[in-house]
């Protein structure tokens, strides 16, 4: 698992003593995982539903977070996060089982907080890659940032020119191949930028470098 996109701000609307959150996965294993996690950080009220129609009457009433899966069984998730953050929600953090960088320009434009790639349905607590962090690292980081603060602090002026095009290209969804071809550069070589970038963003993921580049301005 590993985080792709985190806003700067912080979870400033929780409530010190009694955090509240809705976790909307089908799978039930995986949204136990998710609840457990959130227990583990101090949530204290969490209400579980499976599908956009089970919790979508309580969005009425606002939370401090909704985490929702961006594929649910009547339609996407991103979706329900846009109507809780129309309701009043503060807070929305969407789960995915894959890399989609498409999915991830939606959630950074409709304004989710953060955005997981859990990798595998059975693997939420249990990263299996460099670079991966646990959905409670995760919300960790977003509960304790201070207001205003960057996610990642520094390193995003240090890309070169270079750097900033085989992002651009990773972007468009092309392979380290084709970058090759596009750059006149050899597969190894592009590899190695992507190393490099995924350094000095914090993220091993494509599609987080490509969350972190859009929702700092390094790529449009």
């Amino acid at each position: 698992m590993s985080v792709l996109l985190e806003q700067p701000a912080s979870l400033v609307a929780y409530r010190p003593n009694k955090p509240t959150a809705m976790v909307v996965v089908a799978d039930p294993r995986v949204r136990s995982t998710v609840t457990r996690h959130l227990w583990a950080l101090g949530v204290r009220d969490v209400i579980e539903a499976s599908s956009i129609a089970e919790a979508r009457p309580r969005v009425g009433n606002p939370r401090d977070i909704c985490v929702a899966d961006v594929h649910l069984p009547d339609g996407s998730g991103l979706t329900l996060l846009s109507e809780t953050r129309a309701a009043g929600w503060p807070n929305g953090l969407a789960l995915s089982a894959a890399d989609d960088i498409g999915a991830v320009r939606n959630a950074l434009a409709g304004g989710v907080k953060g955005y997981v790639v859990t990798g595998t349905r059975t693997n939420l607590g249990h990263p299996g890659r460099p670079g991966a962090a646990p959905i409670g690292a995760a919300a960790a980081r977003l509960h304790r940032r201070p207001p205003g603060a960057p996610s990642h602090p520094g390193g995003y002026r240090e890309l070169s020119g270079r750097e900033v095009e085989v992002l651009r290209l990773v972007a468009e969804g092309q392979s380290n191949k084709a970058i090759g071809v596009s750059m006149g550069l050899s597969a190894l070589t592009v590899k190695s930028h992507l190393a490099r970038i995924a350094r000095k963003l914090g993220t091993g993921d494509r599609a987080g470098m490509v969350a972190v580049a859009l929702r700092t301005g390094i790529i449009h």
